[in-house]
């Protein structure tokens, strides 16, 4: 074989190592699995005239994308292999919890920005904690730090964190973890709801 022909030949499979051969067919990257989160379903007595929006949370970068965060130890974490979110986890949270706010019949309005409600308190949350840990028992971990602010007058009514653990079961698998941070939560969602209709 000529020389030249075996230059190309190496330069073709090291192009296709380095770029996982994703152009060959049944080569490319397998889909991931794709997951939803849930609303909770609460039922809260006695009707408020409050309108409240739900702002978008804040989180630290590890918790706003796709990735599903696992935690191997603390200080350390990984992202669930082969599976993500179905969208960006801040966008997620505020829609599940638009829905537990709305599915209690509490609030006369619950909505997001730019949904044209007159707002009376905007619920403002920051992702503190969404993942599962891994030692020391296999568990969902989800801390949600909220504030009620006067939309008004811009004077923060509370704040509080909530926190819920919910255990992994039915094995170790994708669907396991998810469904674990699922339940963890839609436990933190009942709790915000259950404060929020307290106060207002």
């Amino acid at each position: 074989m000529p020389s030249s022909v075996k230059f190309r030949l190496a330069a073709l499979l090291l192009a296709c190592g380095m770029a996982g051969c994703a152009a060959l067919p049944g080569g490319g990257p397998a889909p991931l699995d794709t997951f939803e989160l849930s609303a909770a379903n609460v039922s809260v007595e006695g009707r408020s005239r409050r309108q409240i929006l739900i702002a978008e949370p804040s989180a630290l970068k590890a918790f706003d994308g796709q990735n599903i965060v696992i935690k191997p130890s603390d200080g350390s974490i990984q992202y669930l292999k082969g599976a993500q979110w179905a969208d960006r986890l801040p966008l997620m949270v505020q829609a599940r919890l638009a829905e537990t706010f709305q599915r209690s019949g509490r609030f006369a309005g619950v909505g997001k920005p730019g949904e044209g409600l007159a707002i009376d308190y905007q619920v403002i949350a920051e992702i503190r904690a969404f993942d599962v840990r891994v030692s020391g028992g296999q568990k969902a971990n989800v801390e949600l730090f909220v504030r009620l602010l006067n939309d008004r007058t811009g004077e923060v009514r509370a704040a509080r964190s909530f926190t819920a653990v919910a255990p992994v079961s039915g094995g170790t698998g994708n669907q396991a973890y998810v469904a674990a941070l699922d339940r963890a939560f839609r436990d933190a969602a009942a709790q915000i709801v259950f404060w929020s209709a307290e106060l207002l």
